[in-house]
């Protein structure tokens, strides 16, 4: 297979509400290309409105694999994301990785050593069920005494970061090893200003609740779901989780979610900075200019 028939895998990056959802589709039609969903959230069933999931799910791998009670996380997405690129490469496709959680994609193609397995679900029981019974200090004591490093670098207050911390302090697991087929590789970021980002953040926000995105949240109370599930985690649930439940007005929510929105992106946009590899598009007003010099860029 001689260069020009290597399949290319390019990666979208971009802060929230950038228009990296519409540039990687079209690059999908363009290319003939597999799409993977990188977003952290958008892995969530029933978490639809508020995650802006794309509109055709069934052109992605990787939506709609998780419950939102269920945890998931980078390791997990490396290894379900490694899969679907043997698939696609084996076959001869292109495919076009697109979502803002950055790390996710970082993690994949820059081949990161130290990677943790997903989370050993018996040994996650059984830290949270000795916390319950013996309380967090003497779990932050534990991750002490048997990772003193790790625990240096750890919020011995947080529940959750201990028990990560000593899950990786307690599991044999070697780390994982990310061996991605011989992709020809681009990476692209749409980068607007920041006004032009604020604009669009009101302005979706405002779109999601009107196509019912407090709807879907009282759905998911209905169903049960609890406040601290991890999809929940997802910006701007909690918060109307608490309206659905009266403890907010939605006004509020909805300040709170745009304030939160735009901390976001702002750290989107610093970790692009950092991001190795990484070409910023300079049309990115439209999708189709952003679309025509991405297209001009993958083809050097």
């Amino acid at each position: 297979m001689n260069q020009s028939q290597t399949p290319i895998l390019v990666s979208v990056m971009g802060p929230t509400a950038s228009g990296k959802t519409d540039l990687a589709e079209a690059l999908a039609r363009e290319l003939d290309a597999q799409l993977i969903n990188a977003d952290a959230f958008q892995v969530y069933r029933g978490l639809d409105i508020g995650t802006a999931k794309p509109s055709a799910p069934a052109r992605y791998k990787l939506l709609d694999i998780k419950d939102p009670t269920e945890n998931f996380g980078v390791g997990e997405f490396v290894e379900l994301a490694s899969v679907a690129l043997a698939e696609a490469f084996e076959a001869k496709r292109n495919a076009i990785l697109v979502g803002g959680t950055g790390l996710y994609i970082r993690a994949l193609t820059e081949g990161y050593a130290e990677m943790r397995p997903p989370p050993d679900p018996e040994l996650r029981r059984m830290l949270m069920e000795r916390e319950a019974s013996v309380g967090l200090e003497v779990l932050a004591q534990q991750l002490i005494q048997t990772g003193p490093e790790l625990a240096a670098r750890t919020d011995l207050r947080n529940p959750a970061r201990v028990r990560r911390a000593l899950e990786r302090v307690l599991d044999p697991r070697p780390p994982l090893k990310v061996e991605l087929p011989n992709f020809r590789q681009k990476k692209l970021a749409l980068n607007p200003k920041v006004e032009i980002i604020n604009a669009r953040i009101d302005l979706r926000i405002r779109f999601m609740v009107q196509n019912g995105w407090v709807d879907e949240v009282r759905r998911l109370v209905g169903e049960g779901i609890p406040r601290e599930a991890p999809g929940l985690r997802a910006i701007g649930y909690r918060g109307l989780y608490d309206h659905v439940r009266g403890v907010s007005s939605l006004e509020a929510a909805l300040q709170a979610i745009g304030l939160e929105t735009r901390q976001y992106a702002k750290r989107q946009r610093t970790w692009l900075r950092s991001e190795p590899n990484l070409t910023e598009l300079m049309s990115g007003q439209t999708t189709e200019h952003a679309l025509t010099e991405a297209m001009r860029y993958i083809a050097l």
